[in-house]
């Protein structure tokens, strides 16, 4: 009902027309009387989280929903559109592409998702019609702007989404024809021109067919320059000395999928600084396994045009113990260039020498796994020209003190987001349309290194078949050790996370995890824990810091507040449990 208010926002929506609608023309008798209650329901509701005043009020022959002082994403997302549109025909490009990013984050997942009448499935159309236009601006604008090897990735991602659009299947053309990909700018139009004989039994239009014969043709008047494989990474800026551009970022991450709003964010790092600027970071934070580390590399794979002067990466953490500084310090400078007997021998010396060797540079160091703040700070570059991309599980105040950082808490992926994982793991395998592949993502907790695990597990059973490997997650008792096999193994990397955390705080995972209860707050945790109330809060908090635990709902303050382990870690939770209890005494 409250959809259907929305949609018609400071308009009278009859009684007879909510009736209709919340129930699909099939209304029981009592339908008023029910419509009555739901208002009265959804008004608790508003003024429970805090709204003073009447969202829903009555106005014959209905109710109708104010947004005096609120904010309707769709409404604001259409807002934002149009002044895109505007900001276009004025010539502010750079202006256009940031409000039609901003328009964009708005999304977070499909339209009234779940709401299932006529109008609203209607209504979830349009907009979807509406963000796939808004896109293609998006796409075509950063096009224009030369950031065509930025956008490969997600115009990929766009055009396995939406195999029949001819816009993205031109604009990924476009995109790999001016990277020095004219081969793979082929191929896309092969594979998208299969697929709509395939699907629709004719050939793709005219643009597209035109597009493709300015491939074959190399006609750079048509689709812009293109660039050969060395100077592919100079488009966006030129190096900015004689300095060796030290390239030690790892090969880009397989089957990537899903993360699109956290990508965009982490464009921002983009935005033009001076030397004389604080230094961008970004900080990709969340529970073990959540794919912290491959969105640092996928995202910095996507920005290398960017970085002209080279890409450093370091794993602080070796052999799971945290790395000196000092040794990260003397590796980056060598891959700078320094000779190793200009290599101070002092931290704090290292740290002088490689700010200095960076100044005026753009380079992209990311420093992934990071443990504190003091093994972190030495590390950052002093200009603003470069980006950090810093990748951890502790949470590291001292970052507020480095400028604005950015922060990303990553969480579960979305179904449809694992469902594409799992297919890109399990690859000569169409297992996207078996049905078995959504129950499996569900098993998996929609956790990235699970589904990695799982996709793993089929890929070298080819025998087995989704339902087979569902069968054997089903059991909760078997689940961990399923997905924990060789490089991809969930409880190893659970058990990283579990090792970091202080004896209290240890114990109070096992306890909480073993609870029957799947989510509680701070009062039923003081219970279990047999602590008092302030202690059990800063246990609580602890674990939250590590994203061993998580907020299930905030009702409003402490007392409000409901707390949970993910499915995986509580089961993990569990089995560290039964293992401490069975170790004997003195051990």
């Amino acid at each position: 009902m409250l959809a259907t208010l929305m949609m018609s926002p400071e308009r009278v929506v009859s009684v007879d027309y909510l009736i209709e609608e919340v129930w699909n023309g099939d209304p029981p008798s009592t339908g008023r009387a029910q419509i009555a209650i739901c208002v009265a329901a959804l008004r608790k509701v508003f003024r429970t989280v805090g709204v003073p005043q009447q969202v829903i009020v009555t106005a014959a022959p209905g109710y109708k929903l104010v947004t005096d002082g609120h904010i309707i994403d769709t409404a604001e997302f259409t807002r934002r559109v149009e002044s895109a549109q505007r900001a276009m025909e004025q010539g502010g490009r750079g202006q256009a592409i940031a409000l039609l990013r901003d328009a964009l984050r708005l999304w977070r997942g499909p339209a009234l998702d779940g709401v299932s009448s006529r109008a609203a499935e209607t209504e979830a159309m349009r907009l979807e019609e509406q963000r796939l236009l808004a896109i293609e601006q998006y796409m075509a604008l950063r096009l224009k702007v030369g950031e065509h090897q930025t956008l490969l990735s997600e115009l990929s991602t766009l055009v396995r989404e939406n195999p029949l659009r001819e816009r993205f299947l031109a604009q990924l053309m476009q995109a790999q024809y001016r990277s020095g990909q004219r081969v793979e700018a082929l191929r896309t139009f092969r594979e998208g021109r299969r697929e709509f004989v395939a699907e629709l039994g004719l050939e793709p239009g005219t643009e597209l067919q035109e597009l493709h014969h300015a491939v074959l043709r190399d006609d750079s008047a048509v689709l812009g320059p293109a660039a050969g494989p060395a100077s592919a990474a100079l488009t966006s800026a030129e190096p900015s000395g004689n300095w060796p551009s030290p390239a030690q970022l790892p090969s880009n991450i397989g089957a990537f999928a899903g993360r699109e709003d956290e990508l965009r964010e982490l464009d921002d790092l983009l935005a033009e600084r001076s030397d004389n600027d604080p230094v961008g970071i970004g900080f990709v934070t969340g529970a073990p396994g959540v794919g912290k580390t491959a969105l640092a590399i996928h995202w910095a794979h996507r920005a290398a045009a960017h970085f002209p002067d080279g890409m450093l990466y370091a794993d602080l953490q070796e052999a799971g113990q945290p790395l000196s500084s000092q040794v990260v310090l003397q590796r980056f400078l060598r891959g700078l260039g320094v000779e190793p007997e200009r290599i101070p021998g002092g931290r704090e010396e290292c740290a002088a020498l490689y700010r200095t060797v960076l100044r005026g540079r753009r380079t992209l160091v990311i420093l992934n796994d990071v443990h504190s703040f003091r093994q972190l700070r030495p590390l950052l570059p002093g200009n603003g020209k470069s980006c950090a991309l810093v990748t951890g599980r502790a949470e590291l105040q001292g970052l507020i003190h480095s400028g604005s950082p950015l922060r990303l808490c990553l969480g579960q992926l979305r179904q449809t987001d694992s469902v594409r994982l799992l297919s890109g793991v399990v690859r000569g395998r169409r297992i996207d349309h078996d049905p078995a592949t959504v129950r499996l993502a569900e098993l998996c907790d929609h956790h990235p290194l699970a589904l990695r695990a799982a996709g793993a597990r089929l890929a070298n059973k080819p025998h087995w078949t989704v339902a087979d490997l569902v069968a054997r997650l089903e059991n909760p008792s078997r689940r961990l050790a399923e997905l924990s096999h060789g490089e991809y193994s969930v409880r190893a990397r659970l058990e990283c996370g579990y090792g970091s955390l202080d004896a209290a705080a240890a114990r109070a995972y096992r306890v909480l995890g073993a609870g029957q209860s799947v989510d509680f707050d701070v009062r039923e945790a003081a219970d279990m824990l047999e602590l008092p109330l302030v202690e059990a809060e800063d246990t609580i908090e602890r674990l939250l810091d590590t994203h061993l635990l998580e907020v299930a709902a905030d009702g409003g303050g402490v007392s409000g507040r409901r707390y949970r382990l993910q499915e995986l870690l509580r089961l993990h939770a569990q089995e560290t449990a039964v293992s401490t209890l069975s170790v004997p005494s003195g051990c």
